[in-house]
């Protein structure tokens, strides 16, 4: 079955922009070739309630040797990341939404999910936040993660369905498929249009 749309009203919710740094942006390593596109309607969501973002940042070790496992050996293969290699600047947030912080926070994170090796959701538990509202890079990696994460930590977990991008179109118009036909009553998709109508939290 697919989802429907969801039409409830958003309350206690942090918006969770995830990665959207300048290594995935034009002319970056890992460049995401439309997120260009999508960063307006990422913008107009962060400026619905600007102390309620919470801007995610995929830092990379300082060399492969820092990470266990499979990390070494991704990490290996894009050596040119790791960060005795890399201009630090490719980690920061792009412009738009770097000035955005504060009043908006920051979690840096070492690896997809961005409740993985970070308090973020100790952090939102304290502020009697229980729902995320997500955006961001890329639809089919760390937004995934994020959102599984969300979801396993019981989060209402939200996604503005037209404020997320990839670096792969198949990827991305899969895992829409699955968020609309998989997790219809995890996750609720919706649009960016609907979002200000539905989100009524307070400053």
């Amino acid at each position: 079955m697919a989802a429907e749309v969801s039409r409830a009203p958003i309350r206690n919710a942090v918006h969770l922009c995830v990665d959207m740094q300048r290594i995935f942006a034009r002319g970056g390593m890992w460049e995401t070739p439309w997120m260009a596109r999508v960063l307006p309607g990422i913008v107009a969501t962060a400026e619905l309630n600007p102390p309620r973002n919470v801007f995610t940042r995929f830092i990379t070790p300082r060399s492969a040797d820092e990470r266990p496992g499979r990390w070494r050996q991704y990490f290996k293969r894009w050596e040119r990341a790791t960060r005795d290699r890399l201009p630090p600047d490719q980690l920061d947030l792009i412009g738009p939404l770097a000035r955005m912080v504060p009043p908006g926070h920051v979690v840096d994170k070492p690896g997809y999910s961005a409740f993985a090796g970070t308090d973020l959701a100790a952090r939102l538990h304290q502020r009697a936040i229980d729902t995320v509202i997500v955006t961001g890079a890329e639809t089919d990696v760390c937004v995934l993660s994020t959102v599984l994460s969300a979801v396993e930590l019981g989060f209402r977990t939200v996604v503005v369905e037209d404020a997320l991008c990839s670096s792969s179109d198949d990827g991305h118009d899969a895992l829409m498929t699955i968020y609309r036909t998989r997790y219809t009553e995890q996750i609720d998709l919706v649009p960016l249009a609907d979002l200000p109508d539905l989100w009524r939290d307070p400053h």
